[in-house]
């Protein structure tokens, strides 16, 4: 399978905001309730605008399934954060999480030259933030009754991985994807 990360565009407007109400991905985000058309066509026109966000459509096969996005890119910091979903559940389960995890990290170390990528993942949300970790990321903070989520407070982890430490972590992180299938030199942020 080919996996790739495009530029979110207008006509993604509606798919967005279908995944963004979906049950599987609206369970772990922090937003509670569905999100109006409305209130997603605000959000979406100020994350087209924005300079201080990215974010893609993660592609598998040309197809569009998720959404990657870098946000509060700090450029005197030289950091940013990030976070993925999958929208089609039928990716699950194909390493896409891991190719994605993998062309983020390429993008954010390689051409922005950022010195740390950092991430929230609710605790519930095991396999996510286990998937980071085996890419080196580190965890930094508990936070705890952090948001609040299906009628009660939930932890937040907090996670980095730090420019110096992606050197360590990518023969692992390599390895990973060729057992899932993925070349690593065919992953790529693709420009429109």
């Amino acid at each position: 399978m080919k996996v790739a990360l495009r530029p979110m565009a207008a006509g993604d407007q509606d798919r967005v905001r279908a995944w963004r109400n979906a049950p599987h991905v609206a369970a772990y985000m922090y937003t509670e309730g569905e999100i109006d058309a409305e209130t997603h066509a605000r959000w979406f026109a100020a994350t087209l605008a924005s300079t201080d966000r990215r974010y893609w459509i993660i592609e598998a096969d040309d197809a569009p399934v998720g959404v990657a996005a870098l946000t509060w890119i700090e450029w005197d910091s030289h950091r940013c954060e990030w976070a993925y979903y999958l929208g089609d559940p039928t990716t699950r389960g194909q390493g896409i999480g891991s190719a994605v995890e993998f062309i983020v990290i390429e993008h954010v170390f390689g051409p922005m030259g950022l010195n740390k990528l950092a991430c929230e993942v609710l605790t519930e949300n095991e396999a996510v933030w286990k998937l980071h970790m085996a890419f080196g990321f580190a965890r930094e903070a508990l936070y705890r009754d952090h948001v609040w989520k299906a009628g009660r407070f939930q932890d937040v982890m907090g996670l980095a991985l730090l420019a110096r430490d992606w050197p360590a972590a990518r023969p692992a992180a390599e390895a990973r994807l060729r057992t899932k299938g993925y070349d690593p030199d065919k992953l790529r942020v693709r420009e429109i």
